[in-house]
């Protein structure tokens, strides 16, 4: 019989909150049996070790039949779970981790293990920001004639989706930022989503390329992505997610000057436009800051990305906490 894995406390947590959530958890150990079983793995955990996990599924260190080193990945059956490995066989290991086996029913995977204790994270900020853009021109490949392409959302789609659905979302929340940053948002969703769209230079985007989903390779020759959620568009989409995070490395001083500079940074290492960065960070900002204020509990993420939006707005809204000030994300 495979070896027991126990479930991380935080994943329990996180999906114990819901009947879904439940009803996998209860099933996840069988789905974890069945894999290590169908793919012939052994689990390659120290004595009382715990697996990894993020938000939505368990990552176990396995070793192949061959004794070769592996991780099997299992994820709550959500959508973007499900389009995972579409997106991992388009990369096919071009600056993204390799999908080695699938199996769609389970939404469990097999992929090559990385070293989950080095990411960009820690790595200080300026060679944080040339490894992301290293990476971000090999992930920015252009659609081509494989069948997994019709599979994979578009930016411009999202983009058209959010112009309608903000203004009332805004309204519903009784109007909680100012209507300027709104508008800022919705010009942008305007013009890239079909009235200016540059199809022309659509590649396949990481939406949530951030520090930690940036790992090193076992062999130490370079880091690749991991956690994948694609989408087709603008390369600039991407930049993002590496502003509202460590934000605690900004300088103490003119910490928006410091953004923005960070923005500029990523762009001239990954050869992106900045003012369409600046663009889909003021978009992206402005829908995260409306999820988390319709989530209670989560008013300091809202905060925090009504700093990062309307900074890179230009005009940084007043009354909110300082840069170093905010919360932490994760």
């Amino acid at each position: 019989m495979p070896s027991r894995v126990g479930i991380p406390p935080d994943l329990y947590s996180r999906h114990a909150r819901s009947r879904e959530g439940r009803d996998w958890l209860a099933a996840l150990p069988a789905l974890i049996s069945a894999a290590l079983l169908r793919w012939h793995l052994s689990v390659d955990l120290p004595a009382g070790g715990q697996p990894w996990n993020g938000h939505t599924g368990i990552v176990i260190p396995v070793l192949t039949s061959s004794g070769g080193p592996a991780a099997l990945k299992i994820a709550f059956p959500f959508e973007e779970a499900l389009l995972e490995p579409v997106a991992l066989r388009l990369w096919n290991g071009h600056g993204m981790v390799q999908i080695l086996e699938y199996d769609t029913d389970s939404c469990s995977m097999v992929i090559e293990r990385l070293d989950a204790h080095k990411s960009l994270q820690a790595v200080p900020l300026d060679e944080a920001e040339q490894v992301w853009g290293s990476l971000v021109r090999r992930l920015s490949i252009a659609p081509d004639v494989r069948d997994g392409w019709a599979q994979i959302p578009h930016i411009a789609a999202t983009a058209e989706q959010f112009s309608d659905e903000l203004p009332a979302r805004w309204e519903d929340l009784n109007r909680p930022f100012p209507r300027w940053l709104l508008e800022a948002a919705l010009e942008v969703c305007q013009t890239r989503g079909a009235v200016s769209r540059r199809r022309a230079q659509d590649v396949l985007v990481h939406t949530d390329l951030h520090y930690l989903n940036i790992l090193a390779a076992l062999d130490g020759t370079g880091y690749l992505a991991i956690d994948p959620q694609a989408q087709i568009g603008d390369a600039e989409f991407a930049v993002a997610p590496c502003l509202w995070n460590r934000l605690g490395d900004l300088p103490a001083l003119n910490a928006e000057a410091g953004l923005r500079r960070r923005a500029r940074n990523l762009c001239a290492a990954a050869g992106l436009d900045e003012s369409i960065a600046a663009e889909w960070a003021v978009v992206r900002e402005v829908e995260n800051s409306l999820r988390y204020l319709e989530t209670p509990g989560h008013l300091g993420d809202a905060q925090r990305s009504l700093w990062v939006a309307s900074t890179m707005a230009g005009r940084t809204m007043p009354g909110l906490p300082t840069a170093r000030d905010l919360k932490i994300l994760g």
